[in-house]
C-alpha cells in the first residue's frame, strides 16, 4: 500500500489537472482579466492557504521560522512560472493550441523533473536515474506524436493562413513558456524547508507539510498572475466587467476551475511527499503525462476530434508511449 498510494494520489492529481482547464471555455461574459483576478485568487491564494490552515493549524509559525532565502527562491520560482503562463496565451496567437501546447507540456514535464533531480546530491549515481531519463526521454516522444497529432487535426478542421516567420517566432516564446512552466515544480522541490520545519518543529505528517510548501510557492505565482490580471483591468478600465449581466455561470467556473487547480497540486503535492526523496522528480512527469491523455479525453467526448481518424489514431499511438513513459517512470520510484 505504500507504494500504489502515492500514485493513486498522483492520478487523482492527474484528473484535476487534466479538468481544470474545462473551465477557461466559459469566460464570457466577463473580460479574461476580471474573470483570471478572481480564478487566480481562489486558486492561488484562498483555497491553498484555507486547506493548508487546516491541516497545519501553525502554518503562519511554520512559515515565519523558515529561512528567509528558502522563502525568497520558492516564491520567485513561483513568479517565473506565472511569466510562462502568460507567454503561453502569447504563444497560441503565433503558432495555434496544438503546437504550443505540445511544446509547454513537452519541456515543463522533462524541465519540472530534470531540475530537481540534478539539485539532489548524487543523483546520477542513484540506481533509479537511467530508468527516470528512459521514462522522461519516452514522455517527450508521447507528448510530441500527441502534438503532431493536434496539428494534423487542426489543419483539417480550419484554415489558418501564419507565415513561417510567426510560427517561428511562437515556437521560441512557446519554448520559454515550457522551461519557465517548469518551475513551479521546481518552487515546490525548493520549499522543502517549509515542509520541514512543519513536520520537525510542528509535527505535521509529510502529505500535509507538503500543502505548506504550496502556500509558499504559490504567494509567488499570483504576484505574477494577479498582478497582470489587476495591470489589464487598470488599462482597459474594464473594472465594469464585474457588474455585468448573466455572468453568474462565468463566476461559477472560475471559482470551480480554481478549486480544481489547486486541487491537482494539493493532491500531487501528497503523492510526491510519499515517494520519499524523489517524489518532484517522478510525480511531476506522471501528473503532467497523465493530464495530456485526461485532457484529451474531455477534448474527445466534447467533440474536437470529430472528422479526423487518421489524426485521432496518431494520437492513440501517443496517449499509449505517454502510458508505458509514465508506467516507467513509476517503476523507477519502486
Amino acid at each position: 500500500m505504500e507504494f500504489v498510494l502515492p500514485f493513486i494520489l498522483v492520478l487523482f492529481a492527474s484528473f484535476f489537472q487534466g479538468t481544470f482547464g474545462l473551465g477557461m471555455k466559459h469566460i464570457a461574459p466577463l473580460k479574461w482579466e476580471a474573470w483570471w483576478l478572481l480564478h487566480s485568487f481562489v486558486a492561488m491564494i484562498f483555497v491553498p492557504m484555507v486547506w493548508a490552515s487546516i491541516v497545519v493549524p501553525d502554518l503562519f509559525d511554520v512559515i515565519a521560522q523558515t529561512d528567509n532565502a528558502a522563502l525568497s527562491s520558492a516564491m520567485l520560482y513561483g513568479f517565473l512560472w506565472g511569466i510562462g503562463g502568460i507567454l503561453f496565451g502569447v504563444s497560441v496567437e503565433y503558432t495555434g493550441i496544438s503546437i504550443t501546447y505540445g511544446i509547454v507540456m513537452g519541456l515543463a514535464a522533462s524541465m519540472g523533473c530534470v531540475i530537481p533531480l540534478i539539485q539532489i546530491d548524487g543523483a546520477m549515481n542513484q540506481p533509479a536515474f537511467p530508468i527516470i531519463l528512459i521514462g522522461v526521454t519516452l514522455l517527450l516522444v508521447g507528448v510530441a506524436i500527441t502534438a503532431i497529432a493536434g496539428v494534423q487535426r487542426d489543419k483539417k478542421q480550419t484554415d489558418v493562413d501564419q507565415t513561417g516567420k510567426s510560427i517561428k517566432v511562437g515556437i521560441l516564446i512557446a519554448v520559454a513558456s515550457g522551461v519557465l512552466s517548469a518551475f513551479l515544480n521546481v518552487g515546490f522541490s525548493n520549499a522543502a524547508p517549509v515542509a520541514d520545519i512543519a513536520i520537525n518543529q510542528f509535527g505535521a505528517g509529510p502529505r500535509d507539510a507538503s500543502l505548506a510548501a504550496w502556500v509558499v510557492v504559490l504567494i509567488g505565482a499570483f504576484a505574477m498572475n494577479g498582478g497582470y490580471a489587476l495591470f489589464l483591468l487598470v488599462k482597459n478600465n474594464s473594472w465594469s466587467s464585474y457588474r455585468v449581466s448573466n455572468s453568474g455561470k462565468a463566476y461559477k467556473w472560475a471559482i470551480l476551475a480554481g478549486v480544481f487547480w489547486f486541487a491537482a497540486l494539493g493532491v500531487y503535492g501528497q503523492g510526491a511527499a510519499l515517494m520519499g526523496s524523489l517524489g518532484p522528480v517522478i510525480g511531476w512527469p506522471i501528473l503532467l503525462g497523465l493530464a495530456l491523455v485526461i485532457s484529451n479525453i474531455w477534448a474527445y467526448r466534447g467533440g474536437e476530434w470529430q472528422n479526423a481518424q487518421k489524426p485521432f489514431k496518431i494520437l492513440l499511438a501517443g496517449l499509449i508511449v505517454l502510458i508505458i513513459a509514465i508506467c516507467i517512470l513509476g517503476y523507477a520510484n519502486y
